[in-house]
């Protein structure tokens, strides 16, 4: 073999040795990748917040107090019963328009006279104040002789004055006193009268009345029997900025109720105290007790100042029948008159003072809020003349 020969020999298996060992060196890496499980990748670990400095401020939430409703200011109590009477006046009131016509006319003869009286009966002006008022024109007419609409409007106003009788004291007791031992007494007001009438209504409106005349008022929720009655009574309350004493729960005992009001009204030196009761009317007898325990607790902190007794102006005799029952009961100074609207039913006013003897004091008409109004007879007659 010639020596070129052996050289390549050499040469060739030196590249052979450098790619096996290549080859042997590649060979177990692959193995090992075969033969190799996935590993989860390790978990990443978040650093916490850094805590704050010593001295930084941590932000808090704003507090947001809830807001209290706005006192409202009530409309002055001067002025009040014009207003009704205006309304008394367009309302175009049957009453006084009938009276009016009929006795505009050239000669009154037997059937004018009995329409005149049946006008007056529908009107629940009651038979005997109707036959007074009758009696009295009659006389009068044929002695003046008078016919033309002035002359009788002044007439008719005369004598329907007279049966509403404006001598009545119609002021309400509302001034507090002072007691035998120089201690404040404030002036108590309890209110009565059936469920249906308006009279926790009629006693947040009384409220307000006396806000406006610059009294200091305490309500008292003695209705425990009507889930909503003290929650309107303190809604009305509210309203004007003046305090209700109501109970912890329904069915409590109405005249401790009564007591608290009286005892927070004492102790705050308030001017008035309004007392609302249930208007329950099952029978006289259960009446009885609950308005005298009412009643009797109540005089062991403050006298009774006035009892006024709610009456919705459209029931008519029923209004009447009840009046008879709560005044034989409950002692009643004076009657708030609701619904007054000035129709066919406006001689409620003379009946219901006839049959208790007791003025009537105040007056609705209307659903606003300033709408009771001391009651003054001229403008009465005055708004149903129109």
């Amino acid at each position: 073999m010639r020596v070129t020969d052996l050289l390549w020999l050499w040469i060739l298996l030196g590249v052979l040795v450098v790619v096996g060992g290549g080859a042997a060196l590649l060979v177990p890496r692959a193995r090992r990748r075969r033969g190799s499980t996935t590993e989860a990748p390790a978990p990443v670990v978040e650093a916490p917040p850094a805590a704050p400095a010593a001295d930084a401020a941590v932000a808090e939430p704003p507090v947001v107090e809830p807001a209290a409703p706005a006192v409202e200011t009530p409309e002055p109590v001067a002025g009040r019963m014009v207003r009704l009477r205006d309304r008394l006046a367009r309302s175009g009131s049957p009453l006084g328009a009938r009276l009016l016509s009929v006795l505009s006319r050239d000669h009154l003869t037997e059937d004018d006279w009995d329409e005149l009286e049946e006008t007056l009966l529908l009107a629940d002006i009651g038979a005997g104040p109707a036959g007074e008022l009758l009696d009295a024109l009659r006389t009068r007419v044929r002695v003046l002789g008078v016919r033309d609409a002035a002359s009788v409007r002044a007439l008719l106003r005369e004598e329907l004055l007279k049966v509403v009788d404006p001598t009545m004291d119609r002021a309400l007791a509302t001034r507090p006193a002072t007691g035998d031992d120089g201690a404040h007494v404030p002036a108590v007001v309890l209110v009565v009268g059936v469920n249906g009438t308006g009279k926790t209504t009629t006693v947040g409106k009384l409220a307000r009345v006396l806000v406006a005349e610059d009294r200091s008022v305490v309500l008292g929720a003695a209705d425990t029997f009507r889930a909503a009655a003290a929650d309107q009574l303190q809604t009305w309350g509210a309203r004007v900025g003046v305090e209700t004493v109501r109970a912890d729960r329904d069915g409590a005992d109405p005249a401790a109720v009564a007591f608290d009001a009286v005892r927070k009204g004492r102790a705050d030196d308030t001017d008035v105290v309004l007392v609302d009761t249930a208007g329950r009317l099952q029978n006289k007898a259960g009446l009885m007790d609950e308005l005298g325990k009412i009643t009797r607790v109540i005089t062991r902190e403050a006298p009774l100042s006035e009892v006024l007794l709610v009456l919705d102006a459209t029931t008519g005799q029923n209004g009447l029948n009840q009046a008879r029952v709560f005044g034989e009961v409950a002692g009643v100074t004076g009657i708030v008159l609701t619904k007054l609207d000035g129709t066919a039913k406006g001689g409620i006013v003379v009946a219901v003072q006839r049959e208790l003897g007791v003025p009537v004091k105040l007056v609705g008409l209307g659903e606003g809020p300033d709408d009771l109004a001391p009651f003054d007879a001229g403008q009465f007659v005055d708004g149903l003349l129109g």
